[in-house]
């Protein structure tokens, strides 16, 4: 006759088979997966969101946790987890904010561990922290980025972090490697000063088990899709375009099934089944780094660098090749030639867009209609925007580089309800999920939460 196993190792066998199970939420809209959260939407409705809090004194602040290293990369969210990415060196990595306009490179850095961080959503706890890559990186940063500017991504099963030449990792949610990628050199700079180098900073989406990435850097630039339980490649479709920092974002609707991302040469639509290309426009900002964002049967794109500052707004069943302007082609629904976002990843919220520039500069626009509501200044002290807004609650969120968060009132109306301090540089887009804020700022991430009802 077999023995029997003891029963505590039985429990502890079936512990660690179910937390390997995907980190399920009662409601998966609650899910914050991947950079500016589901959709790249940046909204997360339904709960209550504080408006004023105090770091310092504590005052709806949920917890606070050390991040090591540093790191632009945002948060994200799936269940009880959150993931960060971060890269970890010897000292204090150098950090320049404000309004400039250099474009040379941060030297001699020295050797970096570019890390997956697993964090408890409800204590601030780090669950776990695996090395992805150990070494001297290849391409060098701007002074204002960061060697881990690629937010992860995950599906609630895999979570998948990119940290451009030194390769792309996919995990499981114990932090056990599945499978790897190497690229090659992903340069990404100023196209016309090749010698500039600023790091890479597109991130990965996850979509119904496929991973996409948009690698567009100074040779050989593609978007590409792979199975994330595999790492196979799905397909590969090569890009003509210069290089750009933006996040592919997955548009489902009955119509197609499509890839969007924002370019200088090449704004488009691919077939998210075959790669294969849908539509197409170009120009604007010649380096173009917000993401898209779907809503009301829109594509809406913005940039803005060089003379080129435009807002788009393109149908979703938008087919074959046309021009920027709207006057021009029957796909480009409005569009406005001045007053884009050159960082920053816009929200629509409801029926309006909002963007923030870099200088503070938020406006309002019908979202249907290209009507602008308001363009209004969030401070007259000066000092820059990089991060993108979020919205909740009949609230948006828009962070600045000092740590400032400004809470402006949502609507037709500007009205600063809220500046609170981070006390530390911000310079990642904040995550959302069930009434929750999560702030990535240099040293910590910060969880901001209204107190519950009594």
């Amino acid at each position: 006759m077999k023995s029997l196993l003891p029963i505590s190792v039985l429990v502890s066998v079936l512990f660690a088979a179910c937390s390997n199970l995907p980190q399920t939420n009662p409601n998966r809209e609650l899910a914050w997966p991947s950079f500016h959260g589901r959709d790249a939407r940046g909204v997360a409705d339904g709960y209550t969101t504080p408006t004023k809090w105090n770091v310092e004194s504590g005052e709806n602040i949920k917890w606070k946790t050390k991040i090591p290293g540093m790191a632009h990369s945002s948060p994200i969210l799936w269940g009880d987890r959150l993931y960060v990415t971060t890269a970890v060196r010897d000292g204090d990595a150098e950090l320049k904010v404000g309004l400039y306009g250099s474009i040379g490179s941060v030297e001699n850095e020295g050797p970096h561990k570019f890390q997956l961080l697993s964090i408890d959503r409800n204590s601030g706890e780090i669950i776990w922290t695996k090395t992805a890559w150990e070494g001297l990186p290849k391409i060098k940063r701007h002074p204002k980025g960061s060697h881990a500017a690629s937010s992860p991504a995950t599906d609630g099963t895999h979570v998948a972090a990119f940290f451009g030449t030194e390769g792309l990792y996919v995990y499981n949610t114990l932090g056990e490697l599945l499978w790897k990628k190497d690229f090659g050199v992903l340069d990404s700079g100023f196209f016309k000063v090749k010698t500039a180098q600023w790091g890479f900073a597109s991130s990965p989406v996850i979509h119904d088990g496929r991973l996409y990435v948009q690698c567009d850097v100074q040779d050989n630039s593609f978007i590409a899709a792979f199975d994330v339980k595999t790492g196979d490649e799905i397909w590969r479709t090569k890009r003509e375009d210069v290089c750009s920092w933006g996040t592919p974002t997955v548009d489902v609707s009955t119509e197609r099934h499509q890839l969007v991302v924002n370019g200088f040469k090449h704004i488009g639509g691919y077939d998210i089944a075959t790669g294969k290309e849908l539509w197409k426009t170009k120009g604007g900002g010649d380096i173009p780094v917000p993401t898209p964002i779907v809503a009301h049967g829109l594509v809406f794109i913005t940039s803005a660098h060089g003379r080129a500052s435009p807002i788009l707004a393109i149908s979703t069943s938008a087919s074959g090749e046309f021009p920027i302007e709207a006057d021009k082609s029957e796909h480009m629904v409005w569009s406005q030639q001045r007053g884009g976002n050159y960082m920053q990843t816009p929200v629509v919220y409801g029926d309006e867009f909002y963007g923030c520039r870099d200088s503070g500069i938020v406006s309002c626009i019908d979202a249907k209609t290209g009507k602008r509501h308001y363009r209004k200044r969030l401070t007259s002290a000066g000092g820059g925007f990089s991060a993108s807004g979020v919205a909740a609650d009949g609230k948006l969120y828009f962070p600045s580089e000092e740590g400032e968060i400004y809470v402006v009132k949502a609507g037709k109306e500007f009205e600063i309800l809220a500046i609170n301090e981070l006390g530390e540089n911000c310079m990642a887009s904040p995550a959302i999920s069930a009434g929750t804020l999560y702030f990535r700022t240099k040293g910590h991430l910060i969880a901001v939460a209204a107190p519950a009802p009594k």
